[in-house]
């Protein structure tokens, strides 16, 4: 028999977490055909949707559900692996529509690679979670400039979207590195929060990619 957390906070941040996945998973489901020399970016975007509804969906079930603790340690290592890799597609896609898809292949190989070291830090020093936010920080940043770059000279359509959810992303993160916590109508604690914000920064990001499909990348 499943057994729940108790804590209060632990079931908020696991029901945001399942929350995420779902939206996740829908936007994978309708990122659709979109131009015919699409597909390299649809497939990226869809990695991108796909990796962070994974961590999130392991996110639900460590946060929400009693498990032994070897089962726990070893579901955070997935859990990070997913979300590194995530972000630094994220980075290759800002590229693309950026730079063009030369410039986004050659960079699809040292994104991953750094975000396999972000991983792996976190790993060697016990799962320091700093060590994330910090690659997350400098990744999207970068990506952000990208877009808003984009933005200013109305080059891509969905560019401002994007812009706003990386911007938001950031917000979130910046919520999930501190130790707030509020009660909005149920207790949440600094992840929930952060899962509040991202569940809109996802739901913009996704709206972003999805204009940005009437208009093929540079290059």
């Amino acid at each position: 028999m499943v057994e729940l957390q108790s804590s209060p906070t632990e079931l908020t941040t696991a029901a945001t977490d399942l929350a995420l996945a779902l939206g996740c998973a829908g936007a994978v489901w309708r990122l659709g055909p979109g131009r015919p020399g699409d597909a390299w970016r649809r497939r990226l975007w869809k990695a991108v949707f796909a990796l962070v509804g994974l961590a999130s969906l392991l996110g639900a079930v460590v946060h929400g559900v009693m498990l032994p603790a070897a089962l726990v340690a070893a579901l955070w290592h997935p859990l990070y692996l997913g979300l590194g890799l995530a972000v630094a597609l994220i980075l290759v896609g800002a590229l693309l529509d950026a730079r063009g898809q030369v410039l986004a292949r050659r960079g699809l190989w040292p994104a991953l690679g750094a975000g396999l070291a972000a991983y792996g830090v976190t790993q060697m020093l016990d799962g320091a979670f700093v060590v994330f936010l910090i690659y997350q920080g400098l990744a999207t940043a970068a990506a952000l400039a990208l877009y808003t770059g984009l933005a200013v000279r109305g080059r891509l359509p969905g560019a401002a979207t994007v812009t706003v959810a990386l911007a938001l992303n950031l917000v979130a993160a910046a919520v999930q590195a501190s130790d707030l916590s509020l009660r909005l109508i149920w207790p949440f604690d600094h992840n929930g929060l952060f899962h509040l914000l991202l569940l809109p920064a996802l739901g913009l990001l996704y709206a972003g990619i999805a204009q940005g499909q009437s208009q093929p990348p540079p290059g």
